[in-house]
């Protein structure tokens, strides 16, 4: 099945980096400074199509499906879920960016893309020129701060992370529907109004295959148990993320709630980064597709501040 061109004029790209392939769009000034933008849960890389082409007029810009998502390669599971960890999606990145010629690289990431991208702060910040992270809090934050209002609106993080078959089975009865009511539910609007057609085209193709929904239920078993002991190892040791890092929270996404309405998640993050800005944009959880203009009004200048 063809699906529609969301990029057009960017080189499409299927790259080997290692245990998996990753599929990419590519566009901008060949030789311009280089960002990645990868995407979040239940998504691909077509939710960057109403920002890629902006940024594109003076970045060279990679927008990628991440391992087991869209059309990137779905890896062979492992213990402990190791094969969907943020090092793991990390290190991918980081393979992917230099074989398409960029050693260094700045980083934007929403949803479970933002956390790969606090990972990598973490793990290989000399590959970095900043961070821009979108609508999250830490991971072991979110987990901690599991109370009952909040575990209600974010339910999806204890049933995709229980014991296979189980969230696997029943999303497979209807793929479709849980994808659809998962987008409209964290948007303001609590419908599908803010997605373009062809995105939805996309998210659908992907979400049809149970090799991709098994891949995404494994994203979020890691998130429940190595990706918080990799970030409480660092959270133990003193570790702080030292990339110049933005965070963008909707003024009614799912950070949010996270016990920290006064100023917003920047609070939280403060423990984590040595150098932190940012600030909310109207709308839900999906930004970039609810409210491109002003995400891209806050990241925009970021990024021409941090562009190597």
């Amino acid at each position: 099945m063809s699906l529609p061109d969301l990029y057009p004029g960017f080189e499409t790209v299927t790259v080997d980096v290692g245990e998996v392939t990753l599929f990419a769009r590519v566009g901008g000034p060949v030789g311009a400074p280089a960002v990645v933008l990868v995407h979040g849960y239940p998504q691909s890389h077509a939710m960057w199509h109403r920002i890629a082409p902006k940024l594109a007029e003076t970045l060279r810009v990679v927008v990628v499906d991440l391992r087991g998502y869209g059309q990137s390669s779905v890896p062979a599971p492992e213990e402990r879920h190791a094969q969907m960890s943020k090092r793991r999606m990390g290190a991918d990145i980081v393979a992917l960016m230099a074989k398409l010629g960029a050693e260094r690289f700045a980083f934007v990431g929403h949803d479970r893309g933002a956390r790969v991208g606090y990972r990598l702060g973490f793990d290989q910040p000399e590959r970095l020129t900043g961070l821009v992270l979108i609508d999250i809090v830490p991971t072991p934050v979110m987990w901690e701060r599991m109370d009952a209002t909040f575990s209600r609106k974010v339910y999806h993080w204890s049933f995709l992370a229980q014991a296979a078959p189980v969230p696997e089975t029943l999303i497979a009865k209807a793929p479709i529907e849980h994808l659809f009511q998962t987008l409209a539910g964290w948007t303001v609007d609590k419908d599908l109004s803010a997605f373009d057609p062809g995105a939805l085209a996309h998210y659908r193709a992907y979400f049809r295959d149970p090799a991709r929904i098994a891949a995404c239920c494994e994203d979020y078993r890691a998130g429940a148990t190595i990706d918080v002991e990799h970030d409480e190892a660092d959270r133990r040791a003193g570790r702080r993320i030292t990339v110049p890092t933005q965070i963008i929270w909707g003024s009614v996404g799912l950070p949010a709630d996270a016990k920290a309405r006064e100023s917003g998640p920047l609070v939280v993050w403060r423990d984590w980064c040595e150098t932190l800005e940012g600030g909310p944009v109207e709308g839900g959880h999906f930004l970039a597709e609810e409210n491109p203009q002003a995400t891209l009004a806050l990241m925009q200048p970021f990024l021409a501040r941090v562009a190597d």
